[in-house]
């Protein structure tokens, strides 16, 4: 596609690609925690202020009556925009992994195509090398009973 296609977003660029999305989202988690950075010294500036604005008749707690539901406000957009960067983080992550994911994939099908290919065609089993001859004992079976039985049988 070129970009003087009407339908082209370079957004689709970014998100074909995962280490140009981590790239973006680390771009836009920088911008996010500047921001944040600024509203922590308004949160604590608006703090300051309306704690110190008295009104005549108030008691001491009546100023923190007053700047509580402002200060709980933005208490709130801190921990929302805390959790959006958290999510940004985690998204590159999961993106990564989703292509990673991809990949594996594919390998396991052609593994479990082979597995079941070998379980219907199984590999006939070779004969031994050398037959056992007669008289001889075969896999270890009908050798000597007791120690009495050894006075035949070579030393090591």
């Amino acid at each position: 596609m070129n970009s003087t296609d009407p339908n082209h977003s370079p957004l689709r660029d970014v998100a074909q690609n995962p280490e140009a999305t981590a790239r973006y989202l680390a771009d836009v988690q920088r911008v996010l925690l500047d921001i944040g950075k600024n509203l922590e010294t308004l949160a604590h500036e608006t703090r300051v202020h309306l704690r110190d604005t008295h009104v005549e008749g108030d008691r001491w707690y009546h100023a923190r009556l007053r700047a509580m539901p402002v200060e709980k406000s933005l208490g709130q957009v801190l921990r929302n925009l805390n959790n959006l960067t958290q999510g940004l983080e985690k998204s590159a992550y999961k993106r990564r992994a989703h292509d990673e994911a991809v990949v594996n994939t594919a390998k396991e099908r052609k593994e479990k195509e082979l597995e079941k290919w070998r379980k219907k065609n199984p590999q006939p089993l070779q004969a031994a090398p050398n037959p056992p001859q007669e008289g001889a004992q075969a896999l270890g079976y009908g050798g000597p009973t007791s120690i009495f039985d050894l006075g035949n049988r070579e030393s090591a």
